[in-house]
């Protein structure tokens, strides 16, 4: 209305001094016949077509005017609109404008937010379980985890175990798997619609855990709360857990063997190994696993099974003098050995490598006792390094007997900083300090890190178990110290047909058993009925079918295997717990309850 007025105002001004002249000059306008005419109005000069002229002309001009105005002002408008929406977008995709309106399109938010509350270095099973236990403290926290691992946090035993007997020809695509029980599961923890995308992690209404995967961190500053990208991008954060696992170790014969060699060279680790492997499997002749211990172990049992249906040769070299020499005392690793040829794999003890070469078209393996094994590819399964690069850049302890970053009783290797999973050296209250490089105590490690971070302040003080199984029908458990250097007491019974691991999982509901008892410990340890057979010790050449060996330090048991015996985790760490003397140990088997039927 304002605009109208204006504009008729700016009319008359503009035409007041226009009289009756200026219209008679328009020559194409002829005068008006006399019966137009008229005598005008009273006491003024001119006439009627001249006053009706004179106002068609005001009412026209005006209203172009407005037109014309209205107009530009919308085209003002619009661009005025334009310009302050672009600033807007710009101010929101900066760290600073986001943050502060926190309600940004997420399209402009940057792919790495430059700050976090809880930053998890690593992705495996430690970096899972402590982000799901800094969000059960604590439901609106955002944690990022960054990972090296291109895929998101899964966990690592089936990749040796149940994924190899599966029937489904798509397995390495799908890494689904049925346990031993007869369920289905994925060896991923949680599938992608849990993660929250990192870009978005600072701006989510109740946080999140986002995970960064195919990224590495490669320096940290611990004075400034920060650390770089493998790409140069800085994340600071206000607390930080390491949980960098380890890499697995390579023999140095072959790394002086050249790139030849290398080519057909597995260090078996992660999901990318198993898919390599398993397609490898199904395409040569020969494969050598080298190394006896638990990996080694049921690699070659797992690849021997196929050598039944596949014709594939399967080899087992190490210098021990049965499978898992370190771990189980001779006659129940000579036992094992048995057991693992049965599953047609060539088991060669005592053997060292010398060297690796190329020979023809095949691998030449020459052992140090002079023997050769000829073969298409190698999976070297021979100990596992902590990964400390950090170290140097944070300044922070590494121990030179156990590798690993040293921590105190809460997993703190700083106010602000915490250690889990393989990579952390800890002090254990009844065996000492030590590392362990379990699927077990990664949970745990992680887990209490987790509360930890959040204001916990919770010692370490769980004994972790870790478990082998070489395939369906034999399994233990084992909890402590558990070297074959160390005393042992074994004391066996005859197994029946619940006594496997598979029907150990159809109890429990769970083929990683640690998942189900992982904390659990007896509140006392039951008294057996007297009326129960005396378990004996074992003779060589005995079918080992359940039992319990004891591990033995000063008299004190400082570790124990449940040969084929299940969820009965909690009764042996109570013993150890305990670390009293034990005058008769066949007493203390029958706790096992290994005669029940």
């Amino acid at each position: 209305m304002l605009c109208c007025r204006l504009a008729a105002l700016g009319a008359r001004r503009r035409l007041r001094p226009l009289g009756p002249a200026a219209v008679l000059q328009c020559h194409h306008l002829r005068y008006p016949s006399r019966s137009l005419m008229s005598s005008g109005v009273p006491g003024k000069a001119g006439s009627n077509l001249l006053f009706y002229l004179i106002v068609g002309g005001t009412v026209t001009g005006a209203g172009a005017y407005v037109y014309k105005t209205l107009r530009e002002n919308k085209e003002r408008f619009t661009s005025r609109v334009t310009t302050i929406t672009a600033r807007s977008q710009e101010n929101a995709s900066s760290p600073s404008g986001a943050a502060s309106r926190g309600s940004a399109a997420p399209e402009a938010h940057p792919e790495v937010p430059s700050h976090v509350p809880f930053l998890l270095i690593g992705g495996g099973t430690a970096a899972f379980a402590a982000a799901r236990s800094i969000r059960a403290r604590d439901p609106g926290a955002r944690v990022l985890i960054v990972s090296e691992d291109p895929a998101l946090p899964y966990m690592r035993p089936p990749l040796s175990k149940e994924l190899w007997f599966s029937d489904d020809p798509n397995v390495t695509e799908t890494l689904r798997f049925k346990q031993w029980n007869g369920k289905e599961r994925s060896i991923y923890f949680q599938p992608p619609s849990f993660y929250v995308p990192a870009r978005d992690l600072p701006f989510v209404e109740n946080g999140g855990v986002a995970v960064l995967c195919g990224k590495k961190v490669v320096h940290m500053d611990v004075r400034g709360n920060m650390v770089k990208l493998s790409d140069g991008t800085q994340i600071s954060y206000d607390k930080c857990l390491i949980a960098t696992g380890g890499s697995p170790r390579n023999l140095p014969a072959i790394e002086r063997a050249g790139k030849d060699v290398q080519q057909r060279l597995t260090l078996f680790r992660k999901v990318e190994d198993f898919k390599s492997l398993e397609k490898i499997s199904r395409q040569v002749k020969s494969i050598t696993v080298i190394g006896g211990g638990f990996l080694g172990s049921e690699l070659a049992c797992a690849l021997g099974r196929r050598a039944r249906t596949r014709g594939l040769e399967v080899i087992q070299l190490f210098p021990e003098n049965g499978n898992m020499g370190k771990v189980l005392p001779e006659y129940l690793s000579n036992w094992t050995t048995e057991k693992v040829r049965r599953e047609g794999v060539n088991v060669m003890p005592n053997a060292v490598v010398k060297s690796v070469s190329v020979s023809g078209n095949r691998l030449m393996i020459k052992l140090k006792d002079g023997r050769k094994v000829e073969t298409d590819h190698i999976v070297a399964a021979v100990g596992l390094e902590p990964n400390v690069e950090l170290a140097k850049s944070a300044g922070l302890e590494v121990d030179s007997d156990f590798g690993g970053f040293r921590v105190n009783a809460e997993l703190q290797a700083r106010s602000n900083i915490w250690v889990a999973g393989d990579a952390a050296c800890f002090y254990d209250i009844k065996l000492g300090r030590r590392r362990v490089e379990h699927h077990d105590h990664a949970v745990v490690s992680g887990r209490l890190a987790g509360e930890n971070m959040t204001g916990a302040a919770k010692p370490y003080w769980h004994q972790s178990m870790f478990w082998s199984d070489l395939g369906p029908d034999v399994g233990y458990e084992a909890i402590g110290l558990v070297d074959s250097t160390l005393p042992t007491v074994g004391v066996f019974a005859k197994a029946t047909a619940k006594d496997t691991p598979k029907s150990a999982t159809e109890q429990s509901g769970t083929g990683i058993r640690s998942e189900s008892e992982t904390e659990a410990e007896a509140s006392e340890v039951p008294t057996s009925p007297s009326a129960s057979p005396m378990p004996h010790v074992p003779k060589q050449g005995e079918d080992y079918g359940k039992g319990v060996v004891f591990y033995l330090r000063d008299k004190v048991v400082v570790g124990i295997v449940l040969w084929n015996i299940f969820n009965r985790m909690p009764i042996a760490r109570k013993i150890i717990k305990d670390g009293e003397e034990h005058a008769d140990l066949n007493e203390v088997a029958k706790l096992f309850n290994i005669h029940e039927d």
